[in-house]
This record gives structure tokens, C-alpha cells and sequence, in this order.
């Protein structure tokens, strides 16, 4: 658990609060005053930018994730509210609260007479603008990089562009020379210790978060170079210290007194479950049911009252389902509004009105909620993801004469696992309702073996991307890059369908012009070289010019 004080006082330094000087005031003070903190230490820099990858998604949850993103990709479904212009905080975190910080980190271990002691505290920070850098080009393509953040050193404040292609081969260099260093037998190296609020200066598991952040970038080239996706993925597989596949290396924010969502879950609508992801998890009895939504209102006692007043249940409801509590609708509302009327109206059985569609597990998202007193713990990088991934990788060929270190129903059944677990710690935080009990092991191994779950040699890759997919429920922009990479779930499935949705889906967001007369010239020219009309915000726009590395991916639904 992180040092709550040493936390606080780090964020005061690297935010510049303890500088007190008025504007109106002499700033040459600033360089004589030696109470006044006008370089802080590295440690502190580092933290906030760690807490800056997490402490801006209240509006990315709220206005994006449960609004849109997840909505899209048929986690869930609420109402169709237009795209918001609350959007890409992420972005604006990215260049105010995370970069900036990791390059003065950089400047000024350079800048040390015993620079060679630091290189592994240098080398992580590489590891921190990848996983940030990632999330940002994944909604919006093009972005400032290698130019970016040199106004104060360089004066250069109109940085060019790189294409998503750039960013990717650049974070492909820059974190296997990280990987290298952390990895490396370096002599008496500096650590940010507890300042490092993930790690807490272990190298080995920086290290691993930017082998499956490799991975990542290897599955986003796949439509454009799949020789590409085969060498990082061979790169990965042969490393010293591999990716996170084990449940103590995973990248988790565990701050006992966050919750970005809060009294917000059901801003503007409440947030149903799908038709789609109700079925499968209740046809394999999936402990994550419980874990991401909440019983209906039929309970024993309720259904003896509709018999009671001799009433007929719709017909969606079989009256004989043991898991009856558990009902979704339609992603998209109009394809069945005879089943969609229930999203906001009771069933009436004389006095009493029963909810009969379950909606997402408010305490799970947002344990603070209503007084709550349970703990958000959001794990940005899983052991899950990278198991995944890399049974999907050997499913699809890119094995071959790479050691693997399993096959694919290894890592699958390794991911289930991990997934399972996760979830249910998340849960346990929260104080919310779990899906394992003290018989863990034996519920997992039950919930594997089941013939719609285990790999049996005829769908492998679907059954791969289906519990990546049902991974994703808490990361919710990785879930929607997977939906457009992969075009899973897919239309008419006989194992996972995809909801009808008529709905015009957009496959990025945007970024707004700049102000005329800064850097609106290099951002023109990047939204020309995208593809994308400049300032075109429509849904007809955003869904169909592509991003880079989806410009080859299937329509959703449409998977192979």
C-alpha cells in the first residue's frame, strides 16, 4: 500500500505548490530563495506522472467509457447519448501531467556528473510514455512525440505530428533499449524506491509491463505487417524476463482512497447489460457474472406474486431458468423495443413493480458510491491480457520456430485463471459481490473444463477472443481497440453472436484544431495525411476514416 504522505507531498512538489510567490512578485527571488523548490527531485516527478495515468478518468469513465466505448463494443448498453465534446482527457493528460514530467526526469539525469547510476530510473520512464502514448493514438491516431515537450528547452512549441506508424516503431525502439537497461547487470543503481507508487523500484517487473506493452504494439500492426507482429513477437517470447503473465507482476493502481466513477455511474442513464454477454455467461456459468452485474427483482418471493395475480412474464424470461435474476436486452434499442421497454419500466404484479433487466454492478465500478467505504482498485496491465494474447499469437501461426514456453491452451487456460481471479480480487476491494469462494481452484478448473469453454480444436481462435473480450470488461479503450481489430464478437455466431446494432459506430475520436497561430498548421497536415476531414466531428465521418492501424481491420462483426 502506498505511503499516503510521501504520495501527497510528491504531488505537491511536482505540481509546484509549494511556490508561493504571487505573479506580480519579483521572480528573481526564485533563484536566491533556496526555500522555494524550483527543481524537484526525480522521485517526485516520477510519482506524478504515475498518478496522472490513473487520477484524470473520472471524465474518460463517465463521458467515455461507460457512455460510449463500452457501449460499442456490447459490454453493456444505456442510452444513445451523442458523442460528447468531454472527451479525450486523456490526451490533454498525456501532454500536461505525464510527458512533460518523464522528460525533465531525463534532462536531469543527463545532466548528473554520475549519470550511469540512474540509467534504470531513466529507462522506466521510456516504459510510462509508452502505456499513456498507447491509450492516446488508440482513439486518435497522429500525435506530438518525438517533437513534443521541447518549448522549454528547444523553443520549438508548433511540434509536428508522427503518424501512428512513427509512434509505434518509435515505442518498439525505445522500450526494448528500456528493456535492455532494466534488465541489464548495471552497477549501483538509484531507484525511485516508493515513489515508483506500481513497482516500487523492482526493474524486473518494469521490465515485463514493456514486453506485453510490445505485445500490444504487435497485435496493432498486425493489419498492416504481420512479419511485424511475428519478429516483436519473437522478441517478446525469447527476452530474458518475458511479458506479465503472473498475477504479482501486473501494472495495478491500488490507491485506498480513489474512485473516479463515484455518485456518476448512472450519470444521465443507467447502464444495462446485453443480450449478448448475459447468455454466454450464464450458458457457462461464469463467475464473472455476478462480478460485472446485479440481479433482477425476481426473486422466489416476487415470482409466486406473478403467479399469485395469474400473470405471464414476457416471453425473453423462460420461468424455469435457475439463473433467472440475470437478464439483458438489446445492445442497440430500436432492433427490439418490445424487450427494450424494460430497460426503463417495471413489470406490474398488482401493487408491486419488479425490475427485470440487470444492470452493470454499480459497487463494482464505483465503491464510494452512496457512502460506500469499498476501494477502486483499477489493474491497468493484467497477467490475463498478455495469456491471451499469447495463445491467440500461437493459435494464428506466429509460433512457429519461437519458444513459446506452453501451447495455446496453456496460455488460454493460464488467462482464464488469472481473469477470474482478478476480477474477483476487484471485487473483494470494492466490498461488492464475488463470483469465487474459498473453493477457488476447484470453481476454476470446473469453469474451464466446460465444453463451451475448453479449447476443442474447432474454434479455438473465437474462444480465445471471447474470454479476451469478457477480460476487458475494466479496460474499457483496450476493449474497444479489440473489437475493431479483430471484428469480435461476430454476426451470427453459433458461439458468441454479436447484438444487432444499427447505430453508425465511430472507430476513433478527434482532436480539435488548435488555436490559429500555434501548431494548427501541423495539425492540418496531419488530419490530411490520416485521411480525415479536419473538424468533421459526424458519426458518418468518425466511422469510416480509419485510424492506421485499423484501416484493415473487419467491420465489427465481421470477424474472420
Amino acid at each position: 500500500m502506498k505511503n499516503r504522505f510521501t504520495w501527497s507531498f510528491a504531488l505537491m512538489l511536482a505540481s509546484g505548490l509549494f511556490v508561493t510567490t504571487s505573479c506580480k512578485e519579483d521572480f528573481g527571488n526564485i533563484n536566491t530563495d533556496p526555500s522555494i523548490v524550483t527543481v524537484p527531485d526525480p522521485k517526485y516527478l516520477f510519482t506524478y506522472s504515475l498518478d496522472n495515468l490513473e487520477s484524470y478518468k473520472g471524465n474518460e469513465w463517465v463521458w467515455e467509457s461507460l457512455e460510449q466505448t463500452l457501449r460499442f463494443s456490447q459490454h453493456l448498453t444505456t442510452d444513445p447519448y451523442e458523442l460528447s465534446t468531454n472527451i479525450n482527457s486523456r490526451y490533454s493528460a498525456y501532454f500536461s501531467n505525464v510527458l512533460p514530467n518523464l522528460v525533465e526526469i531525463r534532462k536531469q539525469i543527463d545532466a548528473k556528473p554520475d549519470k550511469d547510476r540512474y540509467q534504470k530510473m531513466r529507462a522506466a520512464t521510456y516504459v510510462v510514455a509508452a502505456y499513456q502514448g498507447l491509450h492516446v493514438t488508440d482513439m486518435n491516431g497522429s500525435m506530438p512525440y518525438t517533437k513534443a515537450i521541447q518549448g522549454r528547452v528547444e523553443e520549438n512549441f508548433r511540434p509536428e505530428y508522427d503518424s501512428q506508424k512513427t509512434l509505434y516503431d518509435t515505442w518498439l525502439t525505445e522500450l526494448s533499449a528500456s528493456i535492455t537497461t532494466l534488465t541489464g547487470n548495471l552497477a549501483e543503481q538509484e531507484s525511485y524506491g516508493n515513489a515508483d507508487i506500481f513497482y516500487h523500484g523492482d526493474w524486473t517487473k518494469w521490465a515485463k509491463l514493456a514486453n506485453t506493452l510490445k505485445l500490444r504494439i504487435a497485435l496493432r500492426y498486425e493489419g498492416q505487417d504481420k512479419t511485424k507482429t511475428q519478429q516483436i513477437f519473437k522478441e517478446v517470447m525469447e527476452n530474458s524476463v518475458g511479458p506479465i503473465v503472473e498475477d504479482a507482476d501486473q501494472f495495478a493502481y491500488l490507491d485506498p482512497d480513489y474512485d473516479p466513477i463515484g455518485g456518476s455511474i448512472d450519470y444521465r442513464s443507467t447502464r444495462f447489460a446485453t443480450n449478448s454477454i448475459i447468455t454466454f455467461l450464464k450458458g457457462t456459468n461464469d463467475p464473472r457474472l455476478k462480478i460485472y452485474f446485479t440481479p433482477n427483482d425476481l426473486t422466489a418471493s416476487a415470482l409466486d406474486t406473478v403467479k399469485k395475480y395469474n400473470l405471464t412474464l414476457p416471453s425473453f424470461i423462460k420461468t424455469g431458468d435457475p439463473l433467472i435474476r440475470y437478464q439483458g436486452g438489446p445492445a442497440d434499442w430500436t432492433t427490439n423495443q418490445a424487450v427494450a421497454q424494460y430497460y426503463k419500466n417495471p413489470f406490474n404484479a398488482g401493487t408491486n413493480k419488479y425490475i427485470l433487466m440487470s444492470a452493470i454492478n454499480r459497487v463494482f465500478f464505483a465503491p464510494r458510491r452512496n457512502g460506500g467505504t469499498g476501494t477502486f482498485h483499477d489493474y491497468l496491465v493484467t497477467s490475463a491480457e498478455t495469456c491471451f494474447y499469447i495463445a491467440e499469437m500461437i493459435t494464428k501461426g506466429y509460433g512457429t520456430g519461437v519458444n513459446t514456453k506452453g501451447t495455446a491452451e496453456f496460455w488460454y487456460n493460464k488467462g482464464i485463471t488469472s481473469s477470474l481471479k482478478t476480477m474477483n480480487a476487484i471485487a473483494v476491494a470494492a466490498l461488492s459481490t464475488q463470483g469465487l469462494t474459498s473453493a477457488a481452484d476447484q470453481e476454476i478448473a470446473a469453469y474451464i473444463a466446460q465444453p463451451k469453454v475448453k479449447l476443442d480444436g474447432t474454434n479455438n481462435l473465437e474462444r480465445i477472443y471471447i474470454q479476451q473480450y469478457l477480460n476487458f470488461m475494466r479496460l474499457p479503450t483496450e476493449a474497444f481497440t479489440f473489437v475493431r481489430r479483430t471484428g469480435y464478437p461476430k454476426n451470427n455466431s453459433t458461439y458468441y453472436p454479436r447484438d444487432p446494432f444499427n447505430e453508425l459506430i465511430p472507430r476513433r475520436f478527434w482532436l480539435d484544431e488548435p488555436p490559429l497561430g500555434t501548431n494548427n498548421d501541423n495539425w492540418k497536415k496531419a488530419q490530411s495525411e490520416q485521411g480525415f476531414t479536419p473538424n468533421d466531428h459526424t458519426p458518418q465521418a468518425l466511422s469510416t476514416q480509419r485510424l492506421w492501424f485499423d484501416k484493415n481491420s473487419p467491420a465489427f462483426g465481421q470477424g474472420n
